[in-house]
């Protein structure tokens, strides 16, 4: 049994509330049930009952038992001292506000049907992947649509904390923030916060003074990542060396303190020294790269910013003195799309926020013309009937399964609650 039931029971007025009787044997009468705010205090504002014929407004606090009014320390908080009734599973013991005064308890067990309480046990019962695998495909499609769209702006919203994070170390410089984002976004998962480190390390001006070479981008990138090496025939990585040198004693930099870059079960396209030059191609083709994002209406417009390759040398390159047969190495549509899902679409949506505007129905538009992303969670909500078109979909079914499913919030969740009702 979870505090999530009884919440349900309670908002949703499931259980018989005729004949009422408070654990002091007092008749009570619930008028209004009050409002569930979700947030710090009591759970349901504002609510109204009778007891014994005297009528109260106030609010309604909820535990599996009694003693979990002192077990939390509500005695202590004045937030609690306008409870009016106090609705358990099990009453182990009287409670008292911080004046003293009893707090009257309804022992809610007592009124829930058996069916109910089977309903709610045969839904929470642990299945091979989802506890409702075998129910959810049978879902109104209406209101799965629309707790998509809730759950795709539950995950925008975290997703855009680490920006706001961002934003705020940069001082509000949305450039150096964007740049930040792109490269975590071009290390992966694997050199992401190595990556990150890098961007951080170097303030944006400086970008935009290094920007009318593309060598002169790679070289800082590179060496402040620490991945120029010493010893080697090529004249390319010693130019670069030599740049670095000079960068780094003009600018007085000093390198950031990061992991050594991972090349380790990366395709070769993958490579982090491909990625790096993509990166470098990207701001010494667009001088102006935050404006183009967020002024881009369309997909299309957001695949010609990224349709770029890497630096001559590393046509023919994968490692520094290595040589390769040359090859264009052209950022992929897919990869385009992780950074359109991973880093554009948190950016715009920040900076609209920020702006004061709207832009809901424009960000939807845009995931709606990605493909769905392929992973091991999207694969098996297709094997329940679950099929997602799009990358807007497929993020709404990542936000389900991993802050819902994984926690076992299906009492919070929209598919939870229609299919307890249903039944």
């Amino acid at each position: 049994m979870k505090e999530d039931f009884i919440h349900y029971v309670w908002n949703y007025k499931k259980f018989d509330f005729s004949n009422l009787k408070t654990t002091q044997g007092e008749n009570l009468v619930i008028v209004n049930s009050g409002q569930y705010l979700q947030k710090a205090g009591p759970d349901f504002f504002n609510a109204q009952i009778i007891l014994e014929n005297q009528k109260w407004a106030g609010n309604v606090e909820i535990h599996l038992k009694s003693s979990d009014w002192y077990l939390h320390h509500h005695e202590k908080d004045d937030n609690y001292n306008n409870v009016i009734l106090h609705v358990v599973w099990d009453h182990d013991t009287p409670i008292f506000r911080k004046d003293n005064s009893e707090i009257p308890v309804l022992e809610i067990k007592n009124y829930v049907s058996k069916e109910e309480l089977n309903n709610y046990l045969s839904l929470t019962t642990q299945k091979s992947w989802i506890f409702c695998e075998n129910q959810v495909a049978n879902i109104d499609e209406f209101v799965f649509s629309n707790w998509q769209e809730r759950l795709f702006y539950e995950r925008l919203e975290r997703k855009i904390q680490p920006v706001n994070q961002l934003l705020e170390e940069s001082e509000n410089d949305w450039e150096s923030l964007l740049f930040c984002m792109l490269a975590k976004n071009f290390g992966l998962n694997t050199n992401g916060e190595s990556f990150l480190k890098m961007a951080k390390s170097i303030t944006f001006s400086l970008i935009r003074k290094e920007a009318l070479e593309v060598m002169y981008l790679e070289a800082l990138f590179f060496g402040q990542a620490d991945m120029i090496p010493i010893d080697v025939e090529d004249n390319y990585p010693k130019e670069l060396k030599s740049w670095y040198d000079y960068i780094a004693l003009k600018y007085k930099l000093s390198k950031p303190a990061i992991e050594p870059i991972q090349f380790f079960k990366h395709r070769p396209d993958n490579f982090p020294t491909i990625r790096l030059s993509q990166l470098a191609m990207l701001y010494h083709l667009h001088r102006n790269l935050f404006s183009k994002i967020i002024e881009a209406n369309s997909i299309e417009e957001i695949y010609k910013i990224f349709n770029l390759s890497v630096s001559d040398y590393w046509k023919t390159h994968y490692n520094f003195d290595k040589a390769s047969s040359k090859k264009e190495k052209s950022l992929s549509k897919s990869f385009i799309d992780l950074v359109i899902i991973n880093t554009i679409i948190p950016v715009r949506f920040a900076y609209a926020r920020a702006q004061g505007k709207e832009i809901s129905e424009t960000l939807t538009d845009l995931l709606s013309n990605i493909p769905s992303e392929k992973n091991s969670i999207i694969e098996k909500f297709t094997t329940f009937g679950i099929k997602s078109k799009n990358a807007f979909q497929s993020q709404s079914l990542l936000e389900l399964k991993n802050e819902y499913c994984n926690h076992k919030k299906c009492l919070q969740c929209a598919v939870g609650l229609e299919l307890l009702k249903n039944k």
